[in-house]
């Protein structure tokens, strides 16, 4: 469901939910898929229940993504929250990001509800995220996300 004030992103993967499902609720699974492209992301604390939490530390790895952090003043590592609102295993995930690293913007919760359909050939993932604050943060936020599922689509493909 795609209205004015969610962004919907879809992917067909050839595993089954129960691997899909696997690759995005442990520790060993979001650091094989969840970075982008020339970063890594450590997990620090993983409790997949409904109030549990995922804590995660990003850092820029790559000489490209390290030479811009540090040209734009920013930190090469960030650390990331996010709260499990809904677990329903192996088919719905939901979960809730402060969103804290925007300048001149005050914190915020941020919702991503993904839901894993079984299909003949695998598994359907739809991802649903809010919309950010403006267009160029939810662009970002688009891109982001995309990136993560065409690593997962690596991953498992």
């Amino acid at each position: 469901m795609q209205d004015n004030t969610t962004v919907t992103l879809r992917r067909s993967l050839p595993v089954p939910p129960e691997r899909v499902w696997e690759l995005w609720t442990t520790a060993a699974g979001i650091a094989a898929w969840w970075a982008p492209d020339g970063f890594e992301t450590t997990v620090d604390r993983i409790e997949v229940r409904p109030g549990g939490s995922l804590d995660y530390t990003m850092t820029a790895t790559g000489p490209e993504q390290v030479a811009f952090m540090e040209q734009a003043g920013m930190p090469l590592s960030t650390a990331s929250h996010k709260e499990f609102t809904e677990v329903v295993e192996p088919t719905r995930l939901a979960y809730v990001s402060l969103i804290d690293f925007v300048p001149g913007v005050a914190p915020y919760d941020h919702l991503t509800v993904v839901t894993l359909e079984r299909t003949p050939t695998g598994t359907d993932v739809v991802m649903e995220s809010e919309r950010l604050h403006d267009e160029e943060w939810t662009g970002r936020i688009v891109a982001g996300r995309t990136n993560e599922l065409d690593n997962l689509d690596r991953l498992v493909g």
